[in-house]
């Protein structure tokens, strides 16, 4: 952080103890790594000269160096208030945004050509910006105008090389670069946002070779060779990163903590999967993780016609911090999971609130990347590899993946869907904070369009086409045979149709959700005028299931007021549009278990298991009605699940279990649960009656 010096006689004393406290001397120990001199000296000069915009702009890039972007961005900032007019602080700003991938980077950047039209920096970082949006044309025209100004512009050198290498093109370019490690650094950003991570290594290593002390390239490097699982040489490159220069940085220091915290995980193998996780919810996990990816897979088999010549390994973290590390550095990732080639990584059921994420359909949407990426050798567009996975969530089984949220609606209704040539940006570079969820809804609805309308075969046929490289636009014309805008035009009055009623009475919704929950909350609540305000609500917005949805709170109604039948029918439809919360689908089983609908009380639960299957309360339900059913396998799975979460009732849970597999027919697995319910509680006369029933010496059910 920055030292503050700001009292006269502490800054006179710096002065005199510095010697020569000038910006020269603040390079000179910036450059001799020595940071916390530089600091000392730059805080004095800013202190002495505190209306000098161009200190604060020279130590805003040294914080920015340093991975502390927060302190560069307040340094800039101030540099502007004392200056409007100083282009290299607009930069800065600029160059700090593009790094977070903030939509407002170009803005900065323009302001400062604007200011400084010869500003070649800023035309190569919007040259950087437009190819991580996916529009070369537009990158190598700002490239062009950098090299105008300086023709030795790295970063413009490398853009225009990264332009051709992406499309499998042999660039002169390359040769332009004369061995310089930043360029190679930054043609391997290029590689690795487009998820040609194997081809992102491989120029890390090209800059390394050029310049071995290039810190933040041994970092890059080793943080790729970990999401490809080559944990032992990560290690290696990040240690040697964080020893040297970059200890400061967060991905380094916190990679390497994750590397350390490997050893608490285990790791089960099949031979066409896979599968991490964290030693305190593995066995719990397990069946239900390992039973969705082999079936995911087969579906995928199936649909994308062919077979992956080696395993998937998935990776489940408990905390999602360290998920979080995993995904560092990346633009436009949902925070749940994150495919890396044949690597998966995504958040365990536990590292978010109960009911927040729907672990299934996250684990479906990877897997749909891995085949995609696989299938094209990583050459598809980011819109089309995203919408087709969220296209998957909801294409097997319909009442899983997201409903259309608030923000998503306020985007249809302000009229800011993208159109599909520049969709890709949406992810990238945000221009508003909720586009990155918004684009991947309407990436998903594009490929729900194409499917209902060409065909569930066009979406393969066009990935066909991806894999070679091409563009959106002549794979849209060629593959629908239809120009792109009446594309647009098409799907966008489809998306507006679906969701007219909504947007319609977004306004009036809004405010009567507030009302309904308001009046729920009342001492003596009116049942019947909540049951009639939600209802109307429901029509407006009936994809609405989150807190405070109107679905169980009319469903609450009908109870108080007795009448069961009008709760099935709330119920049934929250969890029928993905309701997750559990208390809501528990009362849901029970009220359908109250009228003998088993099997469909079954249901209703298992759905659970897909959204938090460390729920021992679901599980000892749910075994329960298995055994009542007759459904003897299941009923093992669940109270198996039950044991593996440790429950409090140990003795109960052992008891259950060994009726399940006493019911399955597995007599020897009965006898010792039966035995560990009795260690637990020697007296548990039920336990005993059944190892007696076991032994052949109690009376035979």
């Amino acid at each position: 952080m920055r030292l503050s010096l700001t009292p006269v006689l502490l800054v006179l004393f710096e002065i005199a103890r510095l010697n020569a406290q000038t910006l020269g001397e603040a390079e000179r120990l910036w450059k001799a790594h020595e940071y916390q001199s530089a600091v000392k000296v730059f805080d004095a000069l800013i202190a002495a000269n505190p209306k000098n915009a161009d200190y604060r702009v020279r130590y805003g890039q040294f914080f920015f160096e340093r991975y502390d972007p927060e302190e560069a961005v307040k340094l800039f900032s101030e540099a502007i208030e004392i200056d409007p007019k100083n282009a290299r602080a607009h930069l800065g700003l600029a160059t700090v945004l593009a790094e977070q991938f903030s939509g407002k980077a170009n803005e900065s950047a323009d302001k400062a050509l604007e200011l400084d039209p010869k500003l070649h920096e800023a035309h190569a970082l919007k040259a950087r910006i437009a190819l991580e949006d996916d529009d070369p044309k537009k990158a190598g025209e700002e490239a062009d105008a950098a090299l105008s100004v300086d023709p030795a512009d790295v970063q413009a050198i490398a853009v225009h090389t990264a332009i051709d290498l992406l499309k499998d093109h042999d660039s002169t370019w390359t040769a332009k670069l004369r061995n310089r490690a930043k360029g190679f650094e930054t043609v391997a950003h290029f590689f690795i946002i487009n998820r040609r991570y194997e081809d992102g290594i491989a120029y890390y290593r090209k800059a390394i070779a050029a310049d071995p002390e290039l810190w933040t390239a041994h970092s890059e490097l080793g943080v790729n060779l970990m999401r490809l699982g080559q944990s032992d040489e990560a290690y290696k490159e990040l240690e040697l990163a964080y020893n040297k220069d970059h200890s400061s940085n967060a991905a380094t220091r916190n990679s390497l903590k994750l590397l350390d915290t490997y050893k608490e995980f285990k790791t089960f193998k099949t031979p066409t999967t896979i599968l991490v996780l964290h030693s305190k919810e593995a066995e719990a996990l397990r069946p239900y993780f390992e039973a969705e990816m082999k079936r995911a897979m087969a579906v995928y088999e199936k649909k994308y016609q062919f077979k992956l010549n080696r395993p998937i390994q998935v990776e489940v973290y408990p905390n999602h911090e360290d998920f979080a590390v995993r995904t560092m550095g990346l633009p436009g990732l949902g925070a749940l999971g994150v495919t890396f080639n044949d690597v998966v990584a995504m958040d365990s059921p536990s590292g978010r609130k109960p009911g927040e994420f729907h672990w299934a359909s996250t684990l479906w949407h990877e897997l749909s990347h891995v085949y995609i990426l696989t299938l094209t050798n990583d050459r598809v567009p980011r819109w089309f590899t995203e919408g087709l996975a969220v296209h998957e969530e909801t294409a097997t089984t319909p009442d899983w993946g997201d409903r259309i949220t608030p923000d998503i609606i306020a985007a249809i209704r302000d009229k800011k869907l993208l159109p599909v040539s520049e969709i890709d940006r949406g992810f990238v570079h945000p221009k508003f904070p909720a586009q990155v969820i918004v684009s991947y809804f309407e990436a998903g609805q594009m490929c729900d369009y194409i499917a209902e309308h060409f065909g569930e075969s066009k979406l393969l046929d066009m990935a066909k086409e991806f894999a070679k490289n091409r563009p959106t636009v002549d794979v849209i014309r060629e593959q629908l045979k239809m120009e792109p805008e009446a594309f647009d035009k098409a799907f966008l009055a489809e998306v507006e149709k679906h969701t007219e009623v909504t947007v319609k009475n977004f306004k009036e919704w809004t405010a009567g959700l507030g009302d309904l929950n308001k009046l729920a909350r009342a001492a003596t609540p009116n049942n019947d005028e909540l049951i009639a305000k939600g209802r109307a609500l429901e029509f407006f917005y009936p994809d609405y299931v989150e807190a405070g949805n109107p679905y169980v709170i009319v469903a609450k109604a009908c109870l108080a007021k007795e009448d069961k039948a009008c709760a099935l029918d709330e119920y049934a439809k929250y969890s029928k549009q993905s309701g997750r919360d559990a208390d809501a689908i528990k009362k849901y089983a029970e009220l359908l278990k109250g009228q003998g609908r088993l099997k469909e009380a079954e249901a209703a639960l298992d759905r659970l298991n897909f959204v938090n299957p460390l729920d021992q309360d679901l599980h000892e339900k749910l075994g329960t009605l298995y055994l009542a059913s007759n459904d003897a396998a299941l009923a093992v799975r669940e109270f198996g699940a039950l044991v593996a979460l440790h429950p409090i009732d140990v003795a109960g849970s052992h008891y259950n279990l060994a009726k399940a597999y006493k019911a399955q027919g597995l007599g020897d697995k009965a006898r010792e649960e039966a035995l560990t319910a009795l260690e637990a509680a020697p007296d548990f006369r039920p336990a005993q009656k059944l190892l007696l029933e076991l032994s052949g010496e109690g009376p035979k059910n």
